[in-house]
């Protein structure tokens, strides 16, 4: 019986030290990976730090500004949290009046500052979306631009976002408005000219999408795919964005010079104003027939003359320019139907009209 009783005894015994052991292996395992993550997060954090210091370095101290982001919430004495920085989020029937009433005060910022806008001032449009990264390094490169003081600087949005709105309204280097293209996919979520519920799935077959009789069921676009909103909605509203600058503000009325057309993306060299209008001069005589300049080109190399068809079709295309071009103002001669935005369509469609 006193046998038996040890050999349990030692047993249990085993039992304790295998489970102490297990526990402490387990253990060790989780503050090794705890301390992985510790050091990756501090190495994350110290790379990115690394990185946020030698933008600063690169850009004048005057200039932080635009890639701070303001502090959102303040805490008070009394425990409760406030956001100092940004209004309350609206809903889409608020936001609606919001923009309309953007839209319709056509306010001109810093106009006291630089005065008003010269009939060949360069006009800078940019198109923006929700990317304020990107936008806050466009801004800083704009702030570097010669001459950026005599433009006027138009935002054109298709989100209403107060944090944008803020950065945006915080320009003081030249002359700035504000616009929101009013048919977003934000306003619309549900109806066209955002994602309709009965909208044909992208890659649909036409023969499926007929049988459902999803929208737009016969027309699928040439490679087969139906409407997507968030692709269509930049379409729209680039067209829209420049049929507004055009057509629709007073300031722009009497306007005979440059516009510059940009994207929150983009980023700018401290010269292309200078350049821009070293290519409008050169046009005067070598090219009078041109009424679109790049300044740049997403492809890494392009080149007309490499074909020695096309260098002549273009030596003959100059000569003859040169020889019948007239003395003609510049005008916008494409218009977006007002009809576009009443019904499904798949693309911007346009109608030219003449203004002689």
């Amino acid at each position: 019986m006193s046998a038996g009783r040890s050999l349990l005894t030692r047993r249990r015994g085993n039992v304790w030290v295998r489970s102490g052991i297990i526990l402490l292996v387990v253990f060790f395992i989780w503050v090794q990976m705890n301390f992985l993550t510790f050091t990756n997060t501090s190495v994350q954090n110290q790379e990115y730090t690394n990185e946020s210091n030698a933008i600063f370095n690169m850009v004048p101290s005057v200039l932080h500004k635009f890639l701070t982001p303001r502090p959102r919430n303040t805490t008070h004495s009394n425990g409760t949290v406030i956001n100092t920085a940004y209004k309350p989020i609206l809903n889409i029937t608020e936001i609606k009046k919001v923009i309309a009433q953007y839209n319709l005060q056509q306010t001109v910022h810093n106009e006291d500052i630089f005065g008003p806008l010269q009939n060949d001032s360069v006009i800078i449009v940019v198109q923006v979306h929700d990317r304020i990264k990107y936008l806050r390094h466009l801004i800083v490169s704009l702030a570097q631009a010669q001459d950026i003081s005599q433009a006027l600087l138009v935002f054109s949005h298709d989100i209403y976002d107060e944090e944008i709105n803020s950065l945006v309204q915080s320009i003081d280097f030249c002359k700035v408005m504000q616009f929101f293209y009013p048919f977003s996919i934000q306003l619309h979520p549900n109806e066209f000219p955002g994602a309709d519920p009965n909208d044909c799935p992208r890659d649909i077959k036409r023969e499926e999408a007929l049988i459902k009789k999803c929208n737009n069921a016969p027309f699928p676009d040439l490679y087969g795919h139906y409407r997507e909103a968030k692709f269509t909605q930049t379409k729209h509203h680039w067209w829209w964005k420049a049929n507004r600058v055009f057509n629709q503000l007073e300031v722009t009325k009497n306007h005979t010079g440059l516009v510059v057309f940009l994207e929150e993306d983009h980023y700018v060299a401290e010269d292309f104003i200078h350049v821009l209008k070293l290519m409008e001069s050169t046009c005067k005589t070598s090219c009078p027939q041109c009424n679109i300049l790049s300044l740049g080109t997403y492809l890494k190399t392009f080149s007309y003359y490499g074909d020695p068809k096309k260098k002549e079709v273009m030596r003959t295309i100059k000569q003859q320019a040169i020889l019948n071009a007239a003395q003609m103002q510049p005008s916008w001669t494409f218009q977006v139907l007002p009809s576009l935005y009443q019904h499904s369509q798949k693309v911007a469609i346009t109608a030219p009209f003449t203004t002689d």
